[in-house]
């Protein structure tokens, strides 16, 4: 697994709440099916509903879907390598690898404090030789 993050996701209690913050600190984000994306420098910070982000990392219970790191993978073969890396290092498959909504194949872990990855591979994500992210112009591609 190489060490960077692509994305930081926050499971948030409403999003056009939580957008309307950020935009106030001055980010720009750009929303797509009830999930706002800021680019950050080399990663993307992401809004999402906090219900939805804990379903999709396979997890429930108090406390949960509060936040997710991301780690953006170059192909679909390389997210079945970080999980099985990650499981025979001690992590939790909460949820594993499979096709997407978006097109693309994910899963996600838990590290040995609980802490969510998920680990996914998505074709309309940019990553660059040195890892970092851009995210595209959603507005572009519809």
């Amino acid at each position: 697994m190489e060490q960077r993050i692509s994305l930081v996701t926050l499971g948030v209690a409403d999003v056009a709440r939580a957008k309307a913050f950020y935009e106030q600190l001055g980010w720009r984000g750009q929303e797509v099916e009830e999930t706002v994306f800021f680019q950050a420098g080399g990663l993307a910070v992401v809004l999402w509903g906090r219900d939805k982000l804990a379903d999709d990392a396979g997890i429930q219970g108090p406390g949960t879907g509060a936040m997710t790191l991301a780690q953006n993978v170059r192909t679909r073969a390389e997210v079945d390598e970080v999980i099985a890396t990650a499981t025979k290092a001690g992590a939790t498959v909460t949820k594993p690898a499979r096709e997407t909504f978006y097109g693309g194949y994910a899963g996600y872990f838990a590290d040995l404090d609980g802490h969510l990855w998920e680990i996914a591979w998505n074709p309309g994500f940019t990553i660059a030789d040195d890892g970092t992210l851009t995210v595209p112009d959603f507005s572009a591609m519809g």
